[in-house]
């Protein structure tokens, strides 16, 4: 997915102590907000099974007479000669505007007998070409770091800086209306604990809590605040101008009321609150789903409950129970579907990936065997250049990794197919192309998680290893959307999208050694062409570009030793604009029908999720630039259904290499009894559902209906307007009929067997990441990396 915020950050430590010794420049190179470890645990990747033994050479073509020139007129470095930070966060402001604003911090570590901070701030109007020291306009303030820089959402040009105020009650901010022209400071009535949030469409309304547990909120971009809650542990926008939080009726909100709160609602910016669940753990909100997990009673586990009104009702998932020693964790929602993983008993490292129907209420198996660590991390990845795509890892039984894809949104997943110019070794059993992601970058294996954008139809970037399991990367491309591949570049490497996929950049990655070439293709990977970007080498650190794929400009950063104890930092900005001289024109795109194009997919004429999309694609040889208004240009057509346009029912299953549904063994002779919005129903149905998203017409169409058996059940949330007289009504109400609803509960769904769906966690902060309160909107800046979304943050 896009996003108007690309935050870069980089810190190396400073003497830990005199005693304690110095490694110089330790851990520089750990950026993109990922901390990389040498350490292993099952999972494993091999490293000596499955080594391919190709004759591949990278094609590289040798920059012509004319090119170089153009090139080195169009590079420009920027040394920070009299900066001496020790940390430096690198944040594009807009998309399309070619600000920068960099802070530059220092600290001396916790052991020193002087505390010394200082922040410097830089900002660039030409995309990095050149940098001014602006830290007057924040009267030379110490901006604290782990903070870093907050954007508004989309060109907004909103900033925030965050500092210090006068003790731990009082905080200050600097706001910018002018992408950091001109800032204003502002003394805040408490001391901020969390970076402040932003609204998604108007971003002068902020959120934040504060260190003593209260949320504020400010309606005029930060110049006046308002409390709008005391003793709140989580919080997150919602649609509009809704707002959620837990909260407790508790003095404390700590580890050990986690399972009493309330998840509170205000849809009028805090003027007034409904209670929509009582007894939660934790809540989060993602592609218009509300997730709470519930515990019923003391001591029980918890149980997850969606919502699809903002809270008005919730609906029990129906999905398979888990024990305390699991956990549940959304992998990916949006206003169609859930991908759920159910974490498998004992520590495995695996589970179950599920997937959901339009309502995130019943769920069916879409994959087993799917890697998820116990320290939270998974290779769960949405391939965004071309729908329907999913790209992740499973585990073997010898606890190997391999890679599985889906074309159909979770329907079928199976393994990539072997790019042509690749060999396997003959000791491999199996010869697929697997890919790494994201818990190769935080075990070091990789530098870089797979790259797409909706901008660049088909491609896709990725480090991945041809064999029977991961090894040792390099880098792949495919220009289809997974279903064909080719090696491209030998050995890891940063890579980015320019100019809507018209141009590929990479920089060979050495955790520690200095270089000063860089390569890029404007055939998508096919061939290379290296440039010497800068005289004296710099130690890399990380790629810079705006937002999205539109820009023609990339900025190289790192830094030069000098010493031991000090570094210079250094940024070089190449602009591709020059040498792609000649706008696009109609002669140089071609139409290309998406899921078509290879063997595998041969006589569905591109019939994925319903329908086939045709789109207008950039000829690999047509060496010129789409802009920066470059649209993408697509036509779709419906296509009649087929059984592979449904997925099986609740209740039922596939066989394997079977495309009929059958009922699973412990429903058969049973009614299926649902509950569904606080009534339960009957699922009639013969085995089949549409996938969410598909829009097939015609053809296959299996009945199914739910009928209503007037009976109450689930969890219902309390009325908007409620007073408390009504309230206390109620209550009674819910008591006097406890008995009757627990009766009824007892035989959801199979009938006198009570059928529990648990959400449970290892421990309490693997349930944050599962379903944490933090807003999908909301930018988060870390010590030492990047977020282009807050996603990540929001669910695990």
């Amino acid at each position: 997915m896009t996003s108007t915020l690309w935050v870069l950050a980089v810190c190396f430590p400073l003497l830990a102590g005199v005693s304690a010794g110095f490694a110089p420049y330790a851990d520089r190179t750990q950026t993109f907000s990922r901390t990389l470890v040498t350490r292993e645990i099952n999972p494993r990747f091999r490293r000596d099974a499955g080594v391919r033994s190709s004759s591949f050479t990278p094609s590289e073509v040798t920059l012509s007479a004319e090119e170089l020139p153009k090139l080195e007129d169009n590079t420009h470095e920027i040394t920070f000669l009299d900066d001496d930070g020790s940390s430096f966060i690198l944040t594009w402001v807009g998309d399309g505007t070619g600000v920068i604003l960099v802070l530059s911090t220092y600290n001396l570590p916790e052991g020193w007998y002087l505390g010394v901070s200082s922040s410097r701030l830089y900002r660039s109007e030409d995309s990095g070409k050149n940098f001014h020291d602006i830290s007057h306009v924040i009267n030379n303030t110490y901006i604290r770091k782990e903070f870093g820089i907050i954007v508004g959402p989309g060109n907004s040009g909103r900033v925030i800086l965050t500092a210090d105020g006068e003790g731990v009650k009082s905080g200050v901010i600097f706001t910018s209306r002018d992408s950091g022209k001109t800032f204003t400071r502002i003394d805040l009535p408490f001391y901020p604990f969390k970076p402040i949030t932003y609204h998604l469409s108007n971003p002068d309304y902020l959120l934040v809590s504060s260190i003593d547990k209260c949320l504020w909120l400010s309606k005029d971009f930060g110049n006046t605040w308002i409390k709008v809650h005391d003793n709140i542990q989580t919080y997150t926008w919602g649609q509009g101008d809704t707002l959620f939080f837990s909260t407790s009726l508790k003095l404390t909100v700590d580890a050990d009321r986690r399972g009493e709160l309330l998840l509170m609602r205000t849809e009028d910016l805090g003027n007034t609150f409904t209670t929509v669940a009582s007894k939660i753990f934790s809540f989060g909100y993602l592609g218009g789903f509300l997730f709470t997990s519930v515990v019923k009673n003391a001591g029980d586990p918890r149980v997850i409950y969606i919502s699809t009104d903002q809270g008005d009702s919730f609906n029990q998932a129906q999905l398979p129970s888990a024990t305390m020693e699991q956990f549940y964790s959304v992998l990916e929602a949006d206003n169609e579907m859930i991908f759920m993983h159910v974490d498998e008993p004992g520590d495995t490292n695996f589970g179950t990936v599920y997937t959901s129907d339009a309502q995130g209420i019943l769920f069916s198996k879409s994959l087993e065997h799917h890697l998820f660590t116990m320290l939270g991390k998974s290779d769960f990845t949405n391939i965004t250049s071309l729908r329907g795509v999913y790209l992740t890892n499973v585990i073997t039984e010898d606890g190997y990794i391999q890679s599985v894809i889906s074309y159909d949104s979770g329907g079928e997943w199976i393994s990539l197919n072997k790019p042509e110019n690749e060999e396997c070794d003959t000791s491999a059993q199996n010869c697929n192309l697997h890919i790494h992601g994201e818990y190769s970058v935080f075990n070091n294996k990789a530098p870089m998680t797979p790259l797409s954008d909706p901008s660049a139809v088909g491609i896709i970037i990725a480090h991945g290893s041809v064999g029977d399991s991961l090894t040792r990367p390099d880098v792949f491309v495919s220009d289809d959307g997974g279903y064909s591949w080719n090696k491209t570049l030998k050995g890891p490497h940063h890579y980015a999208l320019l100019d809507s996929g018209g141009i590929i950049v990479a920089v060979e990655y050495y955790p520690e050694k200095p270089i000063k070439t860089m390569k890029f293709s404007t055939d998508e990977g096919q061939s290379w062409k290296s440039y010497n970007f800068t005289d004296l080498p710099i130690i890399f650190v990380g790629l810079a570009s705006e937002p999205g794929t539109k820009t023609m400009n990339i900025s190289i950063w790192g830094y030069r030793p000098e010493d031991e104890y000090k570094a210079t930092w250094v940024s070089v900005t190449i602009d591709f604009e020059a040498l792609l001289n000649r706008d696009c024109e109609e002669k140089d795109y071609v139409e290309w029908v998406a899921h078509s194009t290879t063997e595998q997919n041969k006589g569905n004429e591109g019939c994925v999720l319903g329908y086939k999309e045709k789109f207008r694609r950039l000829r690999k040889l047509s060496v010129c630039r789409n802009g920066r208004d470059y649209i993408i240009i697509r036509e779709q057509s419906p296509c009649l259904c087929t059984k592979e346009d449904y997925m099986c029912d609740y209740g039922y299953y596939r066989h394997e290499n079977s495309s009929e549904c059958v009922k699973q063994a412990d429903f058969k002779d049973q009614d299926l009894e649902l509950c569904l919005n606080g009534e339960e129903e009957v699922l009639q149905t013969t085995g089949y559902r549409k996938v969410p998203g598909d829009k097939c017409e015609g053809g296959f169409t299996p009945k199914r209906t739910e009928k209503d058996i007037h009976k109450l059940c689930g969890q219902q949330s309390q009325s908007q307007e409620r007073t408390a007289v009504t309230a206390v009504s109620i209550c009674v109400l819910v008591l006097a009929l406890s008995v009757g609803v627990f009766l009824i509960v007892r035989k959801y769904v199979c009938g006198g067997r009570m059928i529990a769906y648990r959400f449970s966690a290892l421990q309490l902060q693997d349930d944050d990441l599962c379903i944490a309160g933090e807003s999908e909107q909301s930018a988060v800046i870390n010590e030492g990396g990047f977020h282009d979304d807050s996603d990540e943050d929001l669910i695990a």
